[in-house]
């Protein structure tokens, strides 16, 4: 008999999805797309996007031991704030090579448009744990007495109190 599945993060499932749809774009990796906040920023991540990274072309004569040369990134930007990123492309470049860890993107061009197609919902955030109640706190303890290892034993009864009060919650 087969086992059952488990479930598993929409992250882990993620990269095989996207992989050949950014792959088309130029991207070697959903990576630029999916950390665009925290390579950009707060700030220009909510007025750009990235679209597709263009590599130039190769031709046969090119040295294959030379380092290639640079990648166009381009990007969709609001088109009140186009400017702005004008001006800031230099730090974005720095940001995203530094992301990639190597000097993959040499400049930067800019499409005027609305992103709010493109732009990835907030996260939610999960409600906070429900506290223990002092029965729930004993009988954790309790359960743990018999672990000598201090650091264990702390960890056992923080995991026995989440668990005991979390069941009261969900049979509420």
């Amino acid at each position: 008999m087969k086992p059952p599945r488990r479930a598993r993060h929409l992250s882990d499932l993620a990269p095989a999805a996207l992989g050949p749809v950014v792959a088309r774009q130029g991207f070697a990796s959903s990576e630029i797309v999916a950390r665009w906040e925290l390579i950009a920023g707060p700030e220009l991540a909510a007025v750009t996007v990235p679209v597709k990274i263009v590599a130039p072309r190769r031709g046969a004569a090119a040295d294959p031991s030379a380092p290639p040369e640079p990648s166009t990134l381009l990007v969709r930007v609001e088109g009140a704030f186009a400017l702005e990123l004008q001006h800031r492309a230099a730090e974005l470049l720095e940001r995203v090579n530094a992301h990639l860890g190597w000097a993959c993107v040499g400049a930067l061009k800019l499409r005027q448009g609305p992103v709010a197609g493109f732009r990835r919902q907030p996260r939610r955030t999960a409600p906070e744990p429900p506290a223990a109640t002092a029965q729930e706190r004993a009988a954790a303890r309790a359960a743990a007495a018999r672990v000598e290892e201090a650091a264990l034993n702390d960890a056992l009864v923080r995991l026995g109190e989440a668990v005991l009060a979390r069941s009261r919650v969900t049979r509420a």
